[in-house]
């Protein structure tokens, strides 16, 4: 795919919000999702958008968490700055996460007494919130708020979050939501498939906090246990770009495939 002119990309990270992979984002992981899923499962989740009365397909209706925003607290989980990861599915800081969100969600679509509007509401949300669990920046820390509170200088622009949510995504596949989803689910191998069937969402949110706290990152810097803030701006380069676009690539990929196996499995008895 054509490289997009960094000035471009810059652009379009400082003047959108962060709101984990940007619309773009979100859509290309529930487009991979739904062109990955079992025939049956694209049948039901297309009876369910068909009742919907804003979004026409499931990949755009997967920025409905979004517009308005809602949920705070179910679009990341923040852990404390000496953690080795999540050990249960309890949120580690908070009454609800984006961990919870997954479980709770994952079993309301599922309900055969639910109402349709509500499992609706769910199917939305569900596809979201396993967008923002692959999203690194939002398994992280509450003081700076998942990157939101750190500069970044560069080839992007804003902040170190809204950098992961849309200007390495941009400078990864493009903005054309169809024709990234094409590509990267045709990069993604039978090894990758059976590597990734085998995790949960804690799995995820692990898998997330590693990039977090990877030094590649830039997010934070170990000091003995605890991984604290960097000092000053980040320098997002072209050397941070060849390093960090390819895990944004495979953290939209891990998410889109994830989704579409979840996904199945919840309408696996409908």
């Amino acid at each position: 795919m054509r490289r997009i002119p960094l000035a471009i990309i810059a652009l379009l990270a400082f003047c959108t919000s962060a709101s984990a992979w940007g619309d773009e984002g979100h859509k290309i992981v529930c487009e991979i999702a739904y062109r990955l899923a079992l025939p049956n499962t694209r049948a039901a989740v297309r009876k369910l958008i068909r009742a919907d009365t804003e979004f026409d397909t499931f990949s755009e209706s997967c920025v409905f968490p979004d517009h308005p925003r809602i949920r705070t607290q179910d679009h990341f989980v923040n852990l404390p700055r000496d953690s080795r990861g999540l050990t249960s599915d309890d949120c580690p800081l908070a009454p609800s996460c984006v961990l919870k969100a997954i479980l709770n969600d994952s079993k309301l679509v599922n309900s055969r007494h639910e109402k349709t509007v509500d499992r609706l509401i769910a199917l939305k949300s569900l596809g979201h919130w396993v967008g923002d669990i692959h999203q690194p920046l939002h398994v992280s820390f509450e003081d700076d708020r998942g990157g939101n509170n750190i500069r970044v200088r560069g080839e992007c622009s804003g902040n170190l979050h809204s950098a992961w949510d849309n200007c390495l995504v941009v400078q990864a596949v493009g903005s054309d939501v169809f024709d990234a989803a094409s590509e990267l689910i045709d990069e993604i191998t039978p090894e990758m498939k059976l590597k990734w069937s085998s995790s949960e969402p804690r799995d995820w949110a692990n898998e997330s906090f590693a990039i977090s706290e990877s030094v590649k990152t830039g997010y934070c810097v170990m000091h003995s246990s605890s991984c604290d803030l960097p000092e000053g701006t980040v320098a997002v380069s072209e050397d941070y770009l060849a390093v960090n676009v390819p895990i944004v690539k495979q953290q939209l990929q891990k998410a889109g495939f994830r989704l579409s196996r979840l996904l199945d499995s919840v309408f696996a008895d409908r």
